[in-house]
């Protein structure tokens, strides 16, 4: 059975290269803007408050020792210790941040320290992750996963010493815990995205199918008998939970995987054009380029040249 998560995943490529730790003193309050860029959180030790902002909706979550959060596309966003509410845009903090071997000192550099965090961005390695990103939740959320608390464990210890490879490793650590955090079951169901539509088990056969057979000529109505529901109960349902609607998560699906396919260069347009479910290569074409913003064709050279200008570099 095809896997949608996995398939998502794999097409995204994340890599978790840049941690840093931060050890923070009651009271601290912080807030900053990542302009896209993924974010996590792995609390070490401690606990914490996060407000994550978006266009339309600011969020509040308290985090304990052993929570890990993802953030696939941070605008912004603000952390405080539990005394204190974050900090809202616009809003002076008025904390203390000292740099620091590896992270940085955050509050009264003399008080106790009340939390260990290790934070920092992932890289997707995917062209086409902003095509993919919306498919994800606005946030992740994980606790209480045994898996997941053995990895920020290791994590904590990795961090702690300074054992030959420590950076390399604890790369690999981190890209193996925003992996089984993208697939944990247990991610907050407050946010919309495609771990929330597979956690439903009428939605998740029409995902499957969709990802099964991304060629197939799929309606609503069809979409919706797969999931055993009424239509305007699959539409209603599907919506609020993926963040978009069947037409469109379809739509979006396949044009990510005819991006893959031209990168790759291995199959001609048509056949690319039929595997994603267009009857012509010009119904194909005006589709591609209303969504990409380019044609197919100039895409796949495009892609060609920027792969001849990293071999002569």
């Amino acid at each position: 059975m095809v896997d949608p998560l996995a398939e998502v995943v794999g097409l995204l490529q994340p890599t978790a290269p840049f941690s840093k730790l931060v050890v923070a003193s009651a009271p601290w309050a912080v807030r900053r803007a990542e302009t896209g860029r993924p974010f996590y959180f792995v609390v070490l030790e401690g606990s914490c408050r996060l407000t994550i902002d978006g266009p339309n909706y600011s969020d509040t979550i308290t985090l304990n020792e052993g929570d890990f959060v993802l953030i696939p596309a941070a605008q912004a966003f603000a952390t405080s210790s539990l005394d204190r509410e974050p900090p809202r845009q616009g809003e002076a903090t008025n904390t203390s941040i000292v740099p620091m071997p590896g992270g940085a000192r955050v509050g009264d550099p003399e008080a106790a320290v009340d939390v260990r965090m290790l934070v920092g961005h992932c890289v997707f390695g995917s062209a086409d992750a902003a095509l993919l990103v919306p498919l994800l939740p606005r946030w992740v959320h994980v606790r209480g996963e045994r898996r997941l608390a053995t990895l920020v464990q290791l994590v904590g210890d990795e961090s702690r010493t300074k054992r030959p490879a420590r950076e390399i490793v604890l790369a690999r650590l981190l890209e193996v815990l925003l992996i089984e955090a993208l697939r944990s079951t247990g991610s907050t169901p407050a946010s919309p995205g495609l771990l929330r539509g597979l956690s439903d088990p009428k939605l998740s056969l029409a995902l499957r199918r969709i990802h099964e057979q991304p060629a197939a000529s799929w309606s609503v109505a069809q979409l919706a008998s797969a999931a055993g529901m009424s239509r305007s109960a699959f539409f209603e349902g599907f919506g609020r939970a993926v963040g978009l609607p069947p037409m469109e998560y379809l739509l979006t699906w396949r044009m990510a995987l005819a991006k893959q396919m031209l990168r790759q260069r291995e199959l001609a347009i048509t056949e690319i054009a039929e595997r994603v479910g267009y009857s012509s290569v010009s119904s194909f074409g005006v589709a591609f380029t209303r969504h990409v913003g380019m044609p197919p064709g100039r895409y796949s050279a495009s892609k060609a040249d920027e792969s001849n200008t990293d071999i002569a570099l």
